[in-house]
């Protein structure tokens, strides 16, 4: 989730550095929410608190992946999120936001230069101790992977942020936010069958549906025959419920092929009239769902308090909000970053090939116009 370059800068979810300070640096607390209730808190669970049957989740920086050393040798020194799906060829395809060419991150009221979204940055290795960007889509040039003039919009313009990337049967899928930033006009849905070269239009959907929490998407891909989806608004400072629908994998590019699941008459089941929030009312920041292990596993950017956070459960429709949230990145100082604080936070998207005693997330930062870039994070254990 990138700031344009009219904005002003912030930390992670519009935060000025004044706020961030008011907010502090702590382990997160988590609010349980009754099963059909929405925000009706019930109870807490803290990450590596007394109900952890494991130590505290601690992680540490692996390295960089993306800045002028990194990724300035395909013309995008600057860019961000790096949502990574390893490809049908074996190599990892990170995916980026809003990138930028020149010395420094557009500042406010400047023209942006050589402004691309969304981005293909790829790794030759998927191996997760030798990911390094050696290629892009593009070549020497990464190219936006499809069409987005940027078109202005009073004192704004149009992009194209990339909420999730994945593979099922071989073909690469790619969900994108499309609009003004964190005002979503719709999300489209697109395919390559290249291992991300070339890109097919498949779908859209109405940024205002389900309230506007069907634009983030992020996509679970489970053994069988579908494939699980929770949604959020896309917007740091709205509050917004978490949605959970459920799509067959030979019907992902069909917008209405998507079933709700939804709490009626007293009970949830697939297909309800409307979906209901699966995990509370929250301001949500990126989203990330995967199946893994056996279990599925989400991770998120936190909003209140700012951090960075997992859960692990075994079914799609495991009651989230009795689950344990686990603490994985705080936020921390520039210049005084250690093991997991990491100033301006925001991302945490899990990386194909980790495992849940050895897992592995691509966190982004951004606070000044030389520090905007994504980076792997190693997650020593997650319970």
């Amino acid at each position: 989730m990138t700031r344009l370059p009219d904005e002003p800068y912030a930390t992670a979810g519009g935060y000025s550095r004044r706020k961030l300070l008011k907010i502090g640096i702590g382990i997160g607390i988590g609010v349980a929410v009754g099963a059909g209730a929405v925000g009706s808190g019930t109870g807490v669970a803290v990450a590596g608190g007394p109900g952890d049957p494991s130590s505290p989740t601690f992680a540490t920086k692996v390295r960089n992946l993306s800045g002028p050393a990194e990724t300035g040798p395909f013309a995008s020194p600057w860019t961000d999120l790096g949502i990574p799906a390893l490809c049908p060829d074996g190599t990892m395809l990170f995916v980026g936001g809003d990138t930028f060419n020149g010395d420094h991150v557009p500042r406010p009221g400047e023209p942006a230069d050589d402004w691309r979204a969304p981005i293909g940055l790829r790794s030759g290795s998927a191996d997760l101790n030798n990911l390094r960007i050696d290629g892009s889509v593009g070549g020497g040039h990464a190219n936006s992977l499809v069409d987005e003039p940027h078109n202005p919009v009073g004192d704004k313009a149009t992009t194209a942020i990339p909420s999730d990337v994945f593979v099922v049967d071989g073909v690469m899928y790619m969900h994108l936010m499309r609009g003004v930033i964190y005002d979503t006009h719709h999300t489209d849905f697109w395919r390559s069958t290249d291992n991300g070269e070339t890109w097919e239009y498949l779908c859209q959907w109405p940024g205002d549906l389900h309230g506007g929490q069907f634009q983030q998407k992020t996509y679970a891909v489970a053994e069988g025959d579908y494939c699980y989806v929770l949604s959020t608004v896309f917007n740091r400072d709205v509050e917004s419920g978490m949605l959970l629908h459920r799509v067959r994998k030979d019907s992902l590019g069909n917008a209405d092929a998507y079933e709700p699941w939804g709490y009626v008459d007293g009970d949830w089941r697939w297909n309800a009239p409307a979906p209901t929030t699966v995990f509370g009312i929250r301001k949500w920041g990126e989203i990330c769902f995967r199946a893994m292990d056996g279990k599925y596993v989400l991770t998120w950017l936190n909003m209140n308090p700012l951090s960075i956070r997992a859960m692990v459960f075994p079914l799609p429709t495991s009651d989230l909000t009795r689950t344990l949230e686990q603490t994985m990145i705080l936020p921390g100082t520039p210049g005084q970053e250690a093991a997991n604080f990491v100033a301006s936070p925001y991302g945490g998207f899990v990386i194909p090939g980790s495992t849940f005693g050895n897992f592995h997330i691509v966190v982004s930062q951004w606070y000044d116009a030389t520090n905007y870039r994504f980076m792997q994070y190693k997650v020593n254990m997650l319970s």
